[in-house]
């Protein structure tokens, strides 16, 4: 079921409660995917722990943490976790710092000798596990490789309200998990790209096309759908805007160009008269007196023989020309 856009996103005008943000909606209908084949669930996990998580030392040994706001993210990783590992994780739930107090679930899992043989590097408290997916798209199997991207995107992404704008990153603490996670992005024809910011650095994605092909890709489809009748609501606003301007516009300048049209033939009338015109001259002059409204189309059917826009356009021109003379010769 698609729910209004006045009320899925931000605060609703009918009940004035905040709903769900975008993001948080690609998030939560990418938590009820199914748990699949255990690779794609060990890909899936890789992509989480190079994203988001940290390798705490303690005197208990070796322990990689993940920290989130959403429930339904924390109860996906401690189900993966469960499934690949057969261990059940520590799970604590405390409130944020900030001012929203905000409900943090943080997850903790030992770092067992499986797991010891897939460390790659360990960088300012940040884990790289050794990839298993190269970026080049020669693995056969790309359903590990969206797994990937579907566990980066969980842990560190976030998409913009599309009804505002199209972006969406994943946020990476280290250079080289960017790096991975964009040549990962373009093998499937995206084009990617890396910004640094204070916290780390970003993988992102403006297009809007380009958003919607990765939403695709990580299987958020339901999310796709909401994304791409947005899309095609704007391009409607956008094209119908486009042609209501170029309208006006049009219309504005058909009026100003008739004001002073007017104003000229009503100028040669008064010190010459239209009588001493030559007929062609005369016969337009008298049209545009009469149908100060019609349009140059209008005008050229009204004559006899009919004449096209652009000879009723010269013609008038003609009579401008001739109202500046008379302006020149009385030193107007």
């Amino acid at each position: 079921m698609i729910i209004p856009h006045k009320v899925k996103y931000g605060l609703s005008c009918e009940t004035g409660v905040y709903a769900l943000s975008f993001s948080l909606t690609v998030k939560n209908e990418l938590c009820r995917i199914e748990m699949a084949d255990k690779c794609c669930l060990a890909s899936e996990l890789e992509g989480i722990i190079n994203t988001n998580g940290i390798l705490k030392k303690e005197q208990r040994g070796l322990y990689i943490q993940l920290t989130t706001e959403n429930s339904a993210f924390a109860r996906r990783v401690f189900s993966i976790i469960k499934v690949l590992y057969k261990v059940n994780p520590q799970v604590a739930i405390r409130k944020s710092k900030r001012l929203k107090k905000h409900v943090l679930y943080s997850v903790s899992m030992p770092v067992n000798d499986s797991l010891k043989n897939n460390i790659m590097q360990y960088e300012n408290s940040s884990l790289n596990t050794a990839h298993s997916l190269p970026a080049d798209g020669n693995k056969a199997n790309s359903c590990c490789k969206r797994a990937y991207l579907r566990g980066a995107f969980l842990a560190g992404g976030s998409i913009s309200d599309p009804e505002k704008t199209y972006h969406l990153e994943i946020s990476c603490r280290t250079r080289a998990t960017a790096v991975e996670l964009k040549k990962l992005i373009n093998s499937f024809g995206l084009n990617s790209k890396i910004i640094k910011r204070k916290s780390g650095f970003i993988t992102y994605l403006k297009e809007g096309e380009n958003i919607a092909d990765f939403l695709n890709i990580i299987y958020a489809h339901n999310a796709l759908l909401e994304f791409e009748n947005i899309r095609i609501l704007k391009e409607m606003r956008n094209n119908v805007n486009r042609i209501v301007n170029c309208e006006t516009a049009n219309l504005e300048k058909t009026v100003n160009a008739s004001v002073r049209q007017v104003e000229k033939i009503k100028y040669i009338k008064k010190h010459i008269g239209l009588e001493n015109l030559p007929d062609s001259l005369r016969e337009i002059a008298e049209l545009r007196l009469k149908y100060s409204d019609a349009n140059l189309v209008e005008l050229g059917k009204m004559l006899n023989p009919p004449l096209g826009k652009s000879g009723v356009n010269h013609r008038l021109r003609k009579l401008e020309r001739i109202a500046e003379d008379i302006k020149t010769l009385e030193g107007r």
